[in-house]
């Protein structure tokens, strides 16, 4: 038989999960993440090559409607003026335009403007629509591989890190991207008129377009000094944003208790003050948002006031014609917005650094159960025979489990009691291998845990929890949980076993009654019923009960005593239990405290013994008793 792998270097002890709690500040411009995010945008190179052709057109179109306007019509139409400045053939276009159709000249160049515009409209349309559709389906990849990978890492990696932390890289980070990867489209669709009107203003007047270009370095320096500032108050306003939203979740969620301790005026207090900041933020950054655009506005009609004095003089000297004086006034915008549009965009590009370097940690986070080169083919039906052999374990550096060793026999029940904390659902989470541990310390029918890989060592084990989880989706889907080998008969003949089929039969579309979040439409032990029938149509053979029969009531624990009667048979079973009452059909039981063994044996014995198990037992059946 072959060994596994060794352990990576790398453990979670010597591990660093704070860089999970890091606020990333995306602070200059990466270009090896770009060049790695571009690796799930590769699939859809045919249409960005296609957005990138769309928009040179719309670019181009975008600039020519003006030159229709200033050099066709006001100069060629109405003064009568054969320009000789660069108009990209649109005044002969405009001749064969009459020739051929027999308009008149100012309809003629009328019907060109429309075409321009309608062109300009459709390229635009389509460049970002082509342009969105590459960048949603390369995040929707990335998201998924993403997800993939999260999925895949082992218990030990949520202990020490935030849930909330990891989803924000699923769900906002990649947000980011995504308007990243747009405004980045955005951008270029600024950048191309500005070069090629600043092309055509050049060789009007480089006097003129001189003057203009001075405001450039003025505008960019406001933009740069705005930007700065209000990147501040987004933050903050995102963290109140953020801190409102997390004090409604936790009122709304805890309504009972707040209604029930008379909290109510007290947490809108708290609420309002948290309201105010984050309204004070918002009225800061508007104000800037205000005073900014005021100031855009103002640069654009002191240009076209330089332009009408300065290009006024050059008309009256004839170095100008009138239609080319009112091209710069309508090529102005193209100069200034992309300063504009730059200044939008460093902020995202930013925070997009940031997601992207959240994502990528996440995405590099190599931490994993490990699984054998070649693991053992377990046979078809297993004994389920379980050995703990000197089994130690700790969490955080905390020992949990000191030198445990036990043989649980096939088809025995094992119970497993203790106080809390002392190591009873560990022993189940190594067990799953819900965790790495050394070889040689848990055997199933004589096989090393680690010689077997987890895929098919779960598959053969069955877990009930007190919590049990329910899935979106219908009563039957959350039996089957996707196994093709489970069908609605199996299914269903496994809800009759444990006494859930005539609930079930009784609601209006049975097993296809779609269940709410967390299965709120269910009661406590309807929700443990069909967490057995889960288990019993996956026919494991070993079952593992933590904590199954609390929180319910009497006439439904009868029931469930029943389920576990028929789902135990014939099975390994351990059983882990507070309520002592719950475990009176064990074959032993496992008496566990601080991590050590302290009693082993049937329940007459333990009682017998006159120890911990005894004591427990008296505490527990006197406040029985006593109700």
């Amino acid at each position: 038989m072959s060994s596994p792998t060794p352990l990576p270097a790398v453990t979670p002890a010597t591990r660093d999960y704070s860089a999970f709690d890091a606020e990333l500040t995306g602070a200059a411009l990466n270009m090896k993440l770009l060049r790695r995010l571009m690796r799930w945008m590769k699939p859809y190179r045919i249409t960005f090559a296609a957005s990138a052709v769309l928009i040179l057109i719309m670019s181009a179109l975008q600039v020519l409607m003006p030159i229709v306007i200033s050099l066709v019509v006001i100069d060629g139409l109405f003064l009568g003026h054969q320009s000789e400045r660069p108009d990209f053939g649109m005044q002969e276009f405009h001749a064969w335009m009459t020739s051929l159709t027999g308009l008149p000249p100012l309809l003629a160049a009328c019907a060109i403007y429309a075409l321009l515009q309608l062109g300009w409209a459709f390229t635009g349309h389509w460049h970002r629509m082509t342009l969105i559709t590459s960048v949603i389906n390369g995040l929707r990849d990335l998201r998924l591989d993403l997800f993939r990978h999260l999925e895949t890492r082992p218990f030990s990696f949520y202990d020490r890190v935030a849930v909330g932390r990891v989803m924000t890289r699923v769900t906002n980070d990649i947000e980011a991207l995504y308007e990243l990867l747009r405004g980045v489209g955005t951008l270029v669709g600024e950048f191309v008129p500005f070069f090629v009107a600043l092309t055509v203003m050049l060789a009007m007047s480089v006097e003129l377009t001189l003057m203009l270009l001075l405001a450039l370095p003025i505008m960019g320096g406001v933009t740069w000094l705005f930007r700065r500032a209000t990147s501040q108050l987004f933050r903050l306003v995102r963290m109140t944003l953020s801190a409102l939203n997390q004090n409604m979740h936790e009122n709304l969620a805890g309504l009972q208790v707040v209604q029930l301790s008379v909290r109510e005026e007290h947490n809108l207090e708290r609420y309002d003050r948290i309201n105010r900041e984050n309204r004070d933020h918002e009225m800061r950054s508007a104000r800037l948002e205000t005073l900014y655009g005021a100031f855009t506005d103002s640069m654009a009609h002191i240009a076209i006031g330089v332009v009408i004095w300065y290009g006024g003089g050059e008309v009256i000297q004839s170095q100008l014609s009138i239609g080319e004086m009112i091209l710069f006034t309508q090529f102005i915008g193209m100069l200034f917005n992309p300063i504009v549009v730059l200044g939008e965009q460093t902020n995202i590009l930013f925070r997009a650094m940031a997601s992207g370097e959240r994502i990528f940690q996440a995405l590099d986070w190599d931490e994993k159960i490990h699984e054998p080169q070649n693991p053992v083919t377990l046979p078809a039906r297993l004994q389920g025979e379980i050995e703990f052999r000197n089994v130690h374990f700790a969490y955080h550096n905390i020992p949990v489990l000191k030198g445990i060793s036990l043989t649980v026999r096939p088809g025995e029940k094992l119970a497993i009691v203790g106080p809390t904390g002392s190591g009873k659902s560990t022993l189940i989470r190594l067990l799953s291998r819900f965790y790495d541990f050394e070889d040689g310390i848990i055997f199933l029918d004589g096989v090393d845990l680690n010689h077997i890989h987890t895929r098919d060592l779960r598959r053969r084990i069955g877990v009930v929890l007190q919590d049990f989880h329910i899935f979106s989706g219908t009563i039957y889907e959350n039996i089957a949980l996707g196994s093709p080998d489970i069908t609605r008969e199996r299914a269903e003949a496994a809800a009759r076993t444990v006494n859930v089929h005539g609930f079930i039969s009784a609601l209006p579309k049975g097993y296809d009654t779609p269940l709410s979040e967390r299965g709120q439409n269910l009661s406590q032990g309807q929700r443990q019923l069909l967490a057995f029938a889960r288990v019993l149509a996956a026919d494991p053979e070993i079952l593992i009960l933590d904590e199954a029969t609390a929180s319910i009531d009497t006439e439904t624990e009868l029931l469930i005593q029943d389920a576990l009667r028929k789902l135990t048979a014939g099975r390994t079973s351990i059983l882990i239990a507070h309520r002592l009452q719950t475990i009176q059909e064990a074959n032993r039981i496992l008496v566990i405290e601080d991590g050590y063994v302290k009693e082993l044996g049937n329940r007459q014995e333990l009682l017998g013994s006159d120890g911990l198990y005894a004591t427990l037992y008296r505490l527990q059946f006197q406040e029985t008793a006593a109700e």
